[in-house]
């Protein structure tokens, strides 16, 4: 299989990608019939494909440009959807790549980050289950509440040993939070972000400890290219990722606010409350993606499992 691109650092990446999308294409719950997609999104996906994908790559791993098209599509869907319970669709495709991802040395980066996103797809799975137990409409059952969310995944994190890789990492980490007057305590959005490996990447693009996307790396004066990307350095990402927690709060002063904004992006979040006349998150929770509905409880469970202190209990440090 040959990429046509010179640089190797960028073949990696999008050898990752393609096949990312190859290995999931091969699961039933993506057939080409059974996806609805919209034609900015398909349009989107086409352009990614011209751009980046060699059409030989796609030949050669028996995959036709449309169902590729059409995958990508419904993965975006799926994550930047409202709808939580559609995340229950990946899970066993999930499950079945990812021993996949962890064979090679090339696609190791996009097997972290799935792996510390499994248990999306099943917190979403035990919900819709939950629900349909008790709903008159299993057509459509009504979206999870933020309460129902968060009881969830309290049950999930409470089970779960703390990574392996905290235990070298969280006192340098706390370290530098405190240093940019940001609650220690929040180190541990790097649990959920990349089970504390900094070499996780997602296929949006997003990298290290604290899965900064290139913009907002870039925004807080980290470098990020081909050669050199300081985003894979966990100090410099911490740094950054503390830094911009900081300024989320500064501008929200709410902390399930900060992660909606730093998970969906601050000018979504603020465009919400404007719209909704909201101010809380959980009165916008069900118009976020539903990784963001997902993303804020989890983060709330797993700093209450390790550190034993709700959000509501976090303090800035002083100067």
């Amino acid at each position: 299989m040959r990429f046509s691109i010179e640089n190797r650092y960028t073949a990696l990446v999008k050898f990752g990608l393609i096949l990312f999308v190859a290995l999931m294409l091969g699961s039933p719950a993506f057939a080409q019939d059974q996806l609805i997609v919209p034609a900015e999104v398909v349009e989107s996906a086409d352009q990614f494909l011209r751009e980046n994908v060699d059409s030989s790559v796609l030949d050669a791993l028996g995959i036709d440009e449309e169902r590729a098209r059409k995958f990508l599509a419904e993965l975006e869907r799926q994550f930047q959807g409202a709808y939580v319970y559609d995340l229950g669709a990946l899970r066993e495709t999930a499950k079945q790549i990812l021993p996949l991802l962890q064979q090679y040395e090339e696609t190791q980066p996009y097997a972290v980050w799935l792996k510390s996103r499994l248990d999306y797809f099943e917190v979403a799975e035990k919900l819709r289950n939950d629900a349909s137990r008790i709903s008159t409409n299993a057509a459509r059952l009504a979206q999870p509440t933020p309460k129902v969310e968060r009881k969830a995944w309290i049950d999930v994190i409470e089970q779960r040993p703390m990574p392996s890789l905290a235990f070298q990492q969280v006192a340098q980490l706390k370290k530098i939070f405190i240093a940019e007057r940001v609650p220690p305590e929040l180190v541990w959005i790097a649990e959920v972000e990349s089970s504390f490996d900094a070499k996780a990447r997602s296929p949006a693009g997003a990298a290290g400890l604290f899965q900064l996307m290139p913009v907002t790396a870039r925004s807080l004066d980290l470098s990020v290219g081909l050669l050199r990307d300081e985003r894979l350095h966990p100090e410099k990402n911490a740094r950054a990722a503390a830094h911009y927690l900081r300024q989320l709060h500064n501008r929200f002063r709410d902390w399930r606010l900060t992660l909606a904004a730093y998970n969906a992006g601050e000018g979504r979040v603020a465009e919400l409350l404007r719209k909704q006349k909201a101010r809380t998150f959980d009165e916008i929770a069900h118009r976020l993606p539903a990784e963001t509905q997902m993303y804020v409880p989890k983060v709330e469970a797993t700093i209450r499992k390790r550190e034993g202190r709700s959000l509501a209990d976090l303090k800035m440090p002083k100067a």
